[in-house]
């Protein structure tokens, strides 16, 4: 397993929190060292450059937006004061916050999205059960995505650990991660939630899904959940058009169950995918 895959998801899932490359190395299952020549081989990145460059995008998208407290944003990118994440800001983009606040403009920045982990066709794929799913409601927090930026959908679980504890009507202590609406365009909504009662006393800010009673084809993905687009590119490239079944309009999910260890990535989960003959 690339450890340099394994420290992308650590950092994106885990933007907000304070991260040390120790911590970082931990996760990745290697040496500082080991995880510093890896990641660069990869990236071309230092490890803590690029979680500085991740933080600094995101507060500069935050002042774009007209984010009124740049106090709050530099102790969300770890910074302890003012003028450390202004002088921060400065070096790596040239202007001031309160410059690009005022100007609501990012096209003279240059900005660091999240880097896309391994999509190669997996090499080994167990062999898949079947199921029907009885329907049931998810709710959590979602969010409108592409194939060319999904490299943000470990962020959006971050979100939903955050504020999973108020999500009302829960049911068990499964996590689903929902994806569906997709488009020709190869944009989709995903859903980072859990599986509620129903919808009634569910907040404005969380989303919900309904899924419909359907027969699934289920693959265990039992590596690391950072390979995950290679699992996904081996089902719909490889084993559904040999299988001769079709794709059934409906969502499709992955089930993280208490196996599933939200924190290092690793314990494995399940990829549920909507099929008819």
């Amino acid at each position: 397993m690339n450890p340099a895959q394994k420290a992308l998801w650590f950092i994106e899932s885990h933007l907000a929190d304070t991260l040390t490359l120790d911590e970082i190395a931990g996760v990745a299952g290697v040496s500082r060292f080991h995880l510093v020549r890896a990641f660069g081989a990869a990236t071309g990145f230092s490890v803590m450059r690029y979680v500085r460059a991740r933080r600094l995008t995101e507060a500069a998208r935050a002042l774009a937006g007209g984010a009124p407290d740049i106090l709050a944003l530099a102790l969300d990118a770890d910074y302890g004061s003012h003028e450390a994440f202004t002088r921060a800001f400065r070096d790596h983009f040239g202007v001031t916050p309160e410059a690009v606040r005022s100007s609501t403009c990012l096209d003279h920045l240059k900005l660091q999205d999240p880097i896309l982990m391994d999509s190669t066709p997996a090499d080994k794929l167990q062999a898949p059960r079947f199921d029907t799913a009885k329907a049931f409601l998810v709710a959590g927090v979602g969010d409108r995505f592409s194939h060319e930026n999904g490299a943000g959908i470990p962020s959006l679980w971050q979100r939903f650990h955050q504020s999973v504890a108020h999500i009302p009507g829960r049911i068990g202590q499964v996590a689903y991660g929902v994806c569906c609406n997709g488009d020709d365009a190869g944009n989709f909504d995903y859903t980072a939630g859990v599986e509620v009662s129903d919808f009634s006393d569910l907040p404005r800010e969380f989303s919900k899904v309904r899924i419909p009673e359907q027969r699934y084809t289920v693959f265990t993905h039992r590596e690391h959940v950072s390979t995950i687009r290679r699992t996904v590119n081996t089902i719909w490239n490889h084993w559904l058009p040999a299988s001769g079944l079709k794709i059934a309009d409906a969502p499709n999910f992955e089930r993280y169950d208490a196996n599933f260890d939200s924190l290092t990535g690793n314990g494995g989960f399940e990829i549920w995918v909507p099929v008819r003959d």
